[in-house]
């Protein structure tokens, strides 16, 4: 009898089966190992790359930018002290008048005749008081008559000068010298005691008056320097002369005072001006106004580097800006600014610091933008036009 071999695909069933039952018996060695496998190294993270530029604090000459009114240095209502009808004009309206010129003559009626009266009457009290005075040394005159005679003498004396006051009034003169501005009237006018009849200014000298918020009162003093700008640009030079010690109740503002030289006597009294208050200089940052941030707190800020390489917010002062530049205080005066990537990273971290290219004196530190939006400081730096 012949035995027949079994098939080959029945012999490699029995060895799949044999491996599978070896698989389930003994399992994945690893996975049941007690000890974990060694970690195997990983690549170590690029950190961020940020762009700085060393700043440098410089001497900056802050400004205080504030509107107001040019007016005359000194401006007086003439207003009469007699009554009477006009009777002649010594001056005309807008004429130049030097202190005590007499710019009218009003109706003297009988004062002269009364002053010529009153002063005989004075010259006989005084002859009286003298006849007196040498009876008195002989015991022929009581003490009562001398001391009547006296009084009499001085009433008499009060009088004249009453009446030779009246006659002044009668030509009023310049108190100071300076222009008759206004003149309202004329040859026959009659005139009320206490009536305004004239306006009388001095515009050789001029003074600039305006209001300060209360956060700005505190840098200003008398002698500090003041440009003021016309409305056509011309620029006029004076310097601080007043400052108020109380705010104003209703707009809680300080009023301030400026003065300056006209000695061309330009009509200006009454013009708008700008006024460029020059303050205490000090030592601040020209940076790009892109840079500047606002932390949790909403403080202004920037990020700058430590000594680490890692991101740290300082916050600063902004003292004026423009479109290009900000001027700031607070910082150190040698600091790294962030003047690329600072929106990516985050206070605390370390990142890649790469020296910024080198920029040309006339560039503003870290352009990133060219506008500080919402900033209604405006203050050119040293070396910016004024």
């Amino acid at each position: 009898m012949t035995l027949r071999r079994p098939p080959l695909s029945l012999l490699a069933a029995i060895a799949f089966s044999l491996l599978l039952l070896l698989w389930l018996a003994f399992g994945d060695v690893n996975r049941f190992r007690a000890d974990a496998p060694e970690s195997q190294p990983r690549a170590e993270e690029a950190l961020p790359r940020v762009e700085f530029q060393t700043s440098q604090a410089q001497r900056y000459q802050p400004s205080l930018v504030v509107q107001g009114q040019l007016m005359p240095w000194r401006e007086v209502e003439l207003r009469a002290r007699a009554s009477g009808q006009v009777a002649s004009l010594a001056v005309e309206e807008g004429q130049d008048v030097e202190a005590g010129q007499t710019l009218l003559t009003l109706d003297q009626e009988d004062l002269p005749a009364q002053l010529e009266r009153a002063e005989a009457d004075l010259e006989l009290a005084r002859a009286e008081l003298s006849a007196s005075q040498r009876l008195r040394e002989r015991d022929l005159v009581s003490r009562t008559e001398l001391l009547r005679l006296s009084s009499g003498v001085a009433q008499a004396s009060a009088e004249v000068a009453r009446l030779r006051q009246s006659l002044a009034h009668t030509q009023p003169k310049a108190p100071f010298s300076g222009r008759l501005d206004r003149l309202d009237v004329e040859v026959g006018d009659y005139v009320q005691l206490g009536e305004s009849w004239a306006l009388l200014i001095e515009d050789d000298r001029l003074k600039a008056d305006a209001s300060v918020s209360q956060r700005d009162v505190h840098a200003l003093s008398p002698g500090q320097t003041v440009t003021l700008t016309l409305l056509d640009g011309t620029p006029l030079s004076g310097e601080v002369s007043y400052v108020s010690s109380r705010a104003d109740p209703s707009t809680r503002t300080f009023a301030i005072e400026a003065r300056l030289d006209n000695p061309e006597r330009r009509r200006l009294g009454g013009v708008s001006a700008t006024l460029d208050i020059a303050l205490e200089p000090r030592q601040a940052h020209s940076v790009s106004p892109a840079i500047l941030v606002l932390d949790e707190e909403g403080q202004l800020g920037v990020k700058r580097l430590d000594d680490e390489d890692r991101v740290a917010f300082q916050r600063i002062d902004l003292l004026a800006a423009t479109s290009r530049r900000a001027w700031v205080s607070g910082l150190p005066d040698t600091t790294r600014l962030i003047t690329v990537g600072g929106g990516f990273v985050e206070v605390g971290d370390r990142v890649e610091a790469v020296a910024a290219p080198e920029q040309g004196p006339g560039d503003t530190l870290g352009l990133e933008a060219s506008t500080l939006s919402g900033s209604g400081l405006a203050a050119p730096g040293p070396d910016e036009e004024r």
